[in-house]
C-alpha cells in the first residue's frame, strides 16, 4: 500500500528500559542493527500496527509496555535505487515505490528481559539484541535511514526531558535540530522528510 508520492506507511519503535537505554536488534543473517519497525496493513491504525510489529519482531505484548509518546507527523526516507533493484523484480513497482513514511513510537518497557522473544513468529527479523544508550551511534545506522533516526530520536527525546537524566548527547542538540527541520518543512509547503522499512 503506497501513498500518492510512492511511500509505504510504516511504524518505528523505540523501546526504553528503566535506565533509558533502547532496544537495538541485529537483523537476521546480517551485520546491521536497527530499531523494530514494520508496515501498516490496510485498515490498521499506526498504534495497532505498532503492537503487532512489537509482538512479531520482539515477542512482547501490550502489557509489557507503556506508550510514552509518538512523532506528531510522518517521517520519510527514500530507498536508494540499488536496494530497490534487489528488492523488486518489476520496473513498474520500482518506479512507483520511493521509500517509507513512518510514525515513531516511544515505549517504556515494563516487563523483564526474559519476556523478549525474537522467535515469536516463524519469520524472525532479529537474531540478537542488546540495550544501548538512547543517543545511538548514528554511524551504526544504514546511511539512507540516518536522518530519520536522528529526527525520530530528537523529537521523542522531549518526552524524557522533564525529571530524567539522559545520556550525554553525542551528535547535536535534538530539539534545535527537530525545530529547524520542521520550520524548513513549513516553508517548502510540506516537503517530505525521508524514511522506510525494508523487510
Amino acid at each position: 500500500m503506497l501513498d500518492r508520492e510512492g511511500y509505504r506507511p510504516n511504524v518505528g519503535i523505540v523501546l526504553l528500559n528503566s535506565r533509558n537505554e533502547v532496544f537495538w536488534g541485529k537483523r537476521v543473517g546480517q551485520h546491521s542493527w536497527q530499531f523494530p519497525q514494520g508496515g501498516i496493513a490496510h485498515g490498521e491504525s499506526p498504534e495497532q500496527a505498532m503492537y503487532r510489529e512489537l509482538h512479531e519482531e520482539v515477542g512482547l505484548l501490550p502489557e509489557h509496555v507503556q506508550i510514552i509518546g509518538r512523532t506528531r507527523d510522518w517521517l520519510r526516507y527514500d530507498v536508494p535505487e540499488e536496494y530497490l533493484r534487489r528488492q523488486h523484480a518489476t520496473r513498474v513497482h520500482r518506479a512507483a515505490y520511493r521509500g517509507q513514511k513512518q510514525i515513531w513510537f516511544l515505549l517504556r518497557f515494563v516487563g523483564l528481559d526474559s519476556d523478549i522473544q525474537l522467535r515469536a513468529t516463524e519469520h524472525p527479523e532479529f537474531d540478537a539484541w542488546r540495550w544501548v544508550p538512547f543517543w545511538i551511534q548514528l554511524d551504526a545506522v544504514i546511511g539512507f535511514k540516518r536522518e530519520v533516526y536522528q529526527l525520530a530520536l530528537s523529537e521523542l527525546a522531549r518526552y524524557l526531558a522533564k525529571g530524567v537524566r539522559m545520556q550525554q548527547l553525542a551528535w547535536g542538540t535534538p530539539l534545535d535540530f527537530f525545530q529547524s527541520f520542521y520550520s524548513k518543512g513549513d516553508d517548502s509547503s510540506k516537503e517530505s522528510t525521508k524514511t522506510d522499512k525494508q523487510k
